[in-house]
């Protein structure tokens, strides 16, 4: 064990070289070039969090203390807990108590929330004859069962380190987690259960979990043992997370030693360790931080940061960069001396030097008793786990399993406007939600699009050319024109941008590839469709009309391709950078709007936006973000974020997307095929109270395949 405030540079140098040596999602070649993009874009992203989202820019002590108060409420707010809940009664029950060891130990539930059960065992010595310091215990993720396979709650695979406080002069509150609590709820949406619609919620676990651990304070302050002058925390892997969360958002932690619960966003995204993780690792990114804002908000009380030195999922170059940022804060608070780091040999396990360590500073900061804990003196398990069982049978009422449709609260279900005046501020509302919430990851400034054009093939009538467009600095993505040959762009009466998903980029391939291969660079295993090719020749010998064709990052061309598992983790990557993969999408599709009115002659062409399924909420995104698009075709689109409508990052705290239609028809045309019309009556009864043209809004019938519109 180590436990230190400086690291001397050569043994720096070795636990760096062997953290980067150990690390279990080694650097692969890339495997396409939309992979490449993809690993070059979130690295790019990375660097803009570290540069404009981390404490870097802090440079005097007067400058944090001033952006403090707004820095907690935007962790509030990532965590769903802006603003914060009511503190309903707790309703305390002990359920049993036990001695063992001259300490005694109590089973008892509460409720953070009503409904929100949170499990608990209290420790404590027999004798109390005044008021204690207390550490609240946070787990980690641990499973204990009975032989029925019913969950003991992770609170008994720790009961260890309550022992230890309780003997050692302490109150030692240990408290379950959501997952694997007596009443197991769910730390995995987007891991692997594919509930993206969390992302549209803006709900993450790790919001239960720190409300958990702030309505523990409470309870402990009712307790006639608690000297609620001296509550600590701490708690290893996931209870390390959580230890960071509470003690970030609550002044009443006097001292903190967090264990493997935290390390960087290059870690977690350039270095795969998101792999290793559940969604109660992480805020909802909206601000787009680096995890030493979230130690930042500890300074400056005592604080130390308790790791293994191969720990695979916290690697310690991650950790120990942000100790360094984290301890310029502290020494600009004059406060160096009140921040620690503690490096242990060991993998990601509850090894005892960690935990000795953490004992020691709690002596140190909660008992002004500077002494060094001993290794004889190391926490040990001595209890039968089903003892420390709190329920008996579950409770009906209880909320645990569904918590994550309610913790967040959705946008109330959206009532038509009265009339015009009634709509602007509503529209101006949402356009300034989507904005600084949902879609706040985009560039705030951005170049003007790239355009080049690559190759150019008529055949049969029709010409094709290709043009490869910069969406950003990593992404380059392939725009397709069709029309008829002998016609100049400049020629043409219409232009319609096709915004093509999975299966749309396939029916494109059959199409055109027999005949415009050399343009089409990647393309699905295909089979000819002359039928299909015989309909858009017929389109162009009868309308001056040009068909575009794009695929957004991530189909087509620029597919990444892997498992099932592997797409799932690259998704999270774009979650934890404050932004999902289909609004970066809706970006290309804005980028791709941009780079077509700089065409020669098609700057003020009328231009339709086409898409199916999820690209075509993508596309009708975009259109409230670009001028002049007349009109929108919209086939097959969900009428919801949730459960299964494309994810954007909180978009469901303020609209869904019947609201989004809404708001583009004052803007363009808006053609929706459907077979679901009652689903869409916000967005006509909105029309009619806007006396849109009525034509402006049109619901109909599904396109079958082979049919025209």
């Amino acid at each position: 064990m180590i436990v230190m405030k400086f690291l001397l540079p050569s043994f720096l140098a070795l636990l760096l070289a062997q953290a980067h040596a150990a690390s279990p999602y080694p650097e692969k070649t890339p495997d396409s070039p939309g992979k490449r993009m993809l690993d070059k874009y979130l690295s790019q992203q990375v660097t803009e969090i570290e540069a404009h989202g981390s404490l870097r820019d802090i440079t005097t002590a007067e400058q944090w203390n001033a952006e403090r108060a707004e820095t907690r409420r935007q962790l509030q707010e990532m965590l769903g807990l802006d603003p914060l809940p009511p503190r309903t009664d707790l309703k305390p029950i002990i359920t049993g108590t036990q001695e063992a060891e001259g300490i005694l130990i109590e089973n008892l539930h509460f409720q953070s929330m009503p409904g929100l059960y949170v499990t608990a065992n209290f420790y404590r010595p027999k004798e109390v004859k005044e008021p204690l310091p207390t550490i609240l215990y946070v787990c980690g993720h641990a499973v204990m069962k009975d032989k029925d396979g019913n969950s003991l709650g992770n609170k008994t695979g720790y009961h260890h380190h309550g022992i230890w406080f309780a003997k050692h002069g302490y109150t030692c509150l240990t408290i379950d987690t959501l997952q694997l609590g007596e009443i197991p709820g769910e730390h995995h949406g987007t891991h692997h259960l594919n509930k993206w619609w969390w992302t549209s919620r803006g709900y993450t676990p790790a919001g239960v979990e720190a409300w958990d651990s702030i309505r523990a304070l409470d309870y402990l302050e009712t307790r006639p043992e608690v000297d609620k002058t001296r509550f600590g925390v701490t708690g290893r892997s996931g209870g390390g997370a959580y230890s960071w969360w509470v003690a970030a958002l609550d002044d009443r932690i006097k001292a903190a030693a967090p264990t493997a619960g935290i390390t960087s966003m290059h870690n977690h995204v350039v270095d795969g360790c998101v792999e290793g993780h559940c969604d109660c690792m992480y805020f909802v990114n909206t601000y787009r931080w680096d995890y030493d804002r979230v130690i930042g908000l500890v300074a400056p009380r005592p604080l130390l940061i308790c790791n293994t030195d191969k720990d695979s999922i916290f690697p310690i170059d991650g950790v120990f960069s942000l100790y360094q940022s984290a301890r310029r804060l502290y020494s600009l608070l004059g406060a160096e001396e009140d921040i620690g780091l503690q490096i242990a040999e060991g993998p990601h396990k509850d090894v005892q030097p960690l935990n000795i360590g953490a004992f020691h500073w709690f002596e140190r900061y909660l008992k002004g008793a500077d002494r060094m804990v001993t290794t004889d003196e190391a926490a040990k398990k001595c209890l039968e786990p089903q003892s420390l069982h709190v329920f008996t049978q579950l409770p009906a009422d209880q909320k645990n399993q569904v918590i994550d449709t309610t913790f967040v609260p959705a946008a109330a279900p959206a009532t038509p406007p009265a009339d015009a005046a009634a709509w602007a501020p509503q529209r101006d509302a949402w356009m300034q939600a989507l904005t600084t919430k949902v879609f706040r990851a985009w560039p705030t400034t951005a170049p003007s699009v790239t355009l080049t054009k690559e190759n150019s093939s008529a055949r049969d009538g029709i010409r094709m050319t290709a043009f490869d467009i910069e969406t950003d600095s990593a992404f380059r993505i392939r725009l397709y024109i069709a029309h008829q040959e002998g016609l100049r762009l400049e020629d043409l009466d219409l232009i319609a941008l096709n915004v093509l998903d999975g299966d749309g980029w396939t029916q494109f391939c059959e199409t055109y590839y027999s005949r415009f291969g050399k343009l089409i660079e990647t393309f699905p295993a295909i089979k000819d469709n002359p039928e299909s090719f015989k309909n858009e020749k017929s389109m162009f010998e009868n309308f001056k009309w040009g068909m575009a064709y794009v695929c957004p990052r991530g189909i087509g061309p620029t597919a990444w391709e892997g498992s099932e598992k592997a797409q799932t983790q690259r998704l999270r990557r774009f979650y934890l950078t404050g932004q999902t993969l289909q609004s970066s999408q809706v970006w290309d599709i804005r980028r791709t709007v941009q780079g077509i009115r700089q065409l020669p002659g098609l700057d003020k062409t009328k231009l339709w936006l086409t898409g199916h399924r999820d690209q075509a909420v993508n596309a009708l995104y975009a259109s409230l973000f670009e001028d002049n698009i007349a009109r929108l075709d919209l086939h097959e689109m969900p009428t919801s974020h949730a459960p299964d409508g494309p994810a954007y990052l909180n978009v469901l705290r303020y609209l869904d997307i019947p609201q989004a239609a809404a708001m583009a028809a004052e803007r363009t045309r808006v053609v929706i095929y459907t077979d679901d019309k009652p689903a869409w009556n916000y967005l006509t009864t909105t029309g009619e109270a806007l006396k849109l043209e009525p034509k402006q809004i049109q619901l109909r019938e599904v396109v079958k395949p082979g049919e025209g519109n």
